[in-house]
């Protein structure tokens, strides 16, 4: 998926978890996730949530596209919205403690609580994105969110990709760990209408065409983790294609020890 970063700052907000509480046990449709492991692990969920509450993360989700969205991701062909300044309605779902667990749990994460997010819209002819692996810092406010919420980016005092905006900030660096896509808001899509998340075996070998490709199906999700080999890019499209794109974090000590910092991709 061509989601390389969360969007620059729109204006200040509120870091935390969204003040509405979720139940994960009356919201999730189902529980009957699959795992798949090629061309890298990846978890895909159709119907994630109930009809209903799908219903209500659809209008939110349309009535913030016809008011918000601008185009000032650059480098990405595709305008969007922080997911940070729209958590008042369901869409503070995706910015909640029991989400983040959910996720975290999935993947045998220990995860600091922070989350980067936005909502993302691809016009009809929308570019084809680049392989990228997502494995790339992301700086947070300190201290980290304690165990009962999660700590959004789009900070007024802290850059996601560049740290404190002013001397005398305290802040940390993080690297994502998992990336989450989940669609909404789509026209009902067809083979051929594009607009798919594409996966890649290798980076040098995505000139012959995706290994696997995740269509943008309304109530439906991909997950994985962010490795240096979860190569991933987006999809030229026919149809309007709109995502919601998150990220959970790990330590970059973890990061380091696991893979070197010499495969994390710097901004």
């Amino acid at each position: 998926m061509s989601e390389p970063s969360a969007m620059a700052p729109e204006a200040p907000s509120t870091t935390g978890s969204a003040a509405r509480t979720y139940d994960m046990t009356s919201l999730l449709a189902h529980r009957r996730w699959v795992r798949r492991e090629w061309p890298f692990a990846h978890v895909l969920a159709s119907n994630v949530f109930v009809p209903e509450f799908y219903a209500e993360l659809d209008a939110q989700f349309h009535a913030v596209e016809d008011t918000v969205f601008q185009r000032n991701m650059k480098g990405y062909d595709a305008s969007g919205t922080e997911l940070s300044l729209h958590c008042d309605g369901p869409l503070g779902v995706f910015a909640s403690r029991g989400w983040h667990d959910m996720i975290a749990d999935i993947w045998g994460l220990d995860a600091t609580g922070d989350v980067a997010g936005s909502l993302h819209h691809h016009d009809p002819g929308g570019k084809s994105g680049w392989p990228h692996n997502d494995l790339a810092p992301g700086w947070f406010a300190s201290p980290p969110a304690d165990r009962d919420s999660v700590r959004l980016s789009n900070s007024p005092d802290v850059d996601y990709f560049r740290g404190p905006r002013r001397e005398g900030v305290e802040a940390r660096e993080t690297v994502r760990a998992v990336a989450i896509l989940f669609y909404l808001g789509n026209p009902e899509w067809q083979p051929g209408d594009g607009g798919e998340t594409a996966f890649f075996a290798s980076c040098s070998g995505a000139a012959a065409g995706p290994s696997a490709a995740i269509p943008p199906i309304n109530n439906s999700m991909v997950m994985f983790e962010c490795t240096p080999f979860s190569w991933h890019s987006f999809v030229t499209n026919r149809k309007p294609r709109n995502s919601l794109v998150m990220w959970l974090h790990r330590t970059k000590e973890e990061a380091v020890t696991r893979w070197g910092d010499d495969r994390i991709v710097y901004w």
